[in-house]
């Protein structure tokens, strides 16, 4: 997380609110000799306790966890490069902005009886958005498939213990500084979600 505690100040509520909207992370445990990473899906619960995830049986991680872990998911948001010409100002310096949360917490390998109930509630989160299409249910594979698949994966919780979240919006700069930035981040390709993190600056200048 970012050390500047003006990119730092958004509740809890928020940070959780953003991770579950996303539903996407890097898991990181330790290892050795190196830290151990996977990019998973993720249901986060409603009151941002823990978020249900699998494993694919030969990931790394999954056979480390036999028992407990403590972990970091890392959730990324839009990110861009900033050009100091995009301040109107020439008392700045290049920069990256950013939206970041990481949850910490503890992996918990959990029954393989537990699996399907998990990867329901996986399926139903994101074929809800897909409105008005008739949601996909892993019902909807032949058994033989479903079985063999579900064979290779572990069904695991993450339990929730502390959420840091880092909205890096030039909320240390002046609006008029902000605002200028901002509308040329909106059509710029250095980054990812370039439109939605202008948008996210601007609300910050409008005091949203």
């Amino acid at each position: 997380m970012h050390p500047n505690p003006a990119f730092r100040q958004e509740p809890r509520a928020r940070n959780l609110g953003f991770a579950r909207e996303r539903g996407f992370g890097m898991l990181s445990v330790n290892g050795d000799p190196s830290p151990m990473l996977s990019h998973v899906p993720f249901a986060l619960s409603g009151d941002g306790a823990f978020a249900d995830l699998h494993l694919v049986r030969s990931n790394p991680i999954a056979r480390a966890a036999r028992e407990p872990l403590p972990g970091v998911i890392a959730v990324s948001g839009p990110d861009g490069y900033v050009s100091p010409d995009w301040y109107g100002d020439p008392g700045q310096v290049p920069t990256w902005n950013y939206v970041a949360v990481h949850l910490h917490g503890t992996l918990h390998p959990l029954p393989d009886d537990d699996l399907r109930a998990s990867l329901d509630t996986l399926t139903e989160l994101f074929e809800g958005r897909l409105l008005p299409k008739p949601p996909w249910t892993l019902d909807k594979t032949p058994a033989d498939v479903q079985a063999r698949l579900m064979r290779m994966i572990r069904p695991f919780r993450f339990d929730i213990a502390e959420v840091d979240g880092t909205w890096k919006l030039a909320q240390n700069k002046p609006p008029e500084v902000r605002h200028a930035a901002a509308d040329h981040l909106k059509g710029a390709e250095t980054g990812q979600e370039t439109a939605l993190l202008a948008a996210l600056m601007l609300g910050v200048c409008d005091g949203e």
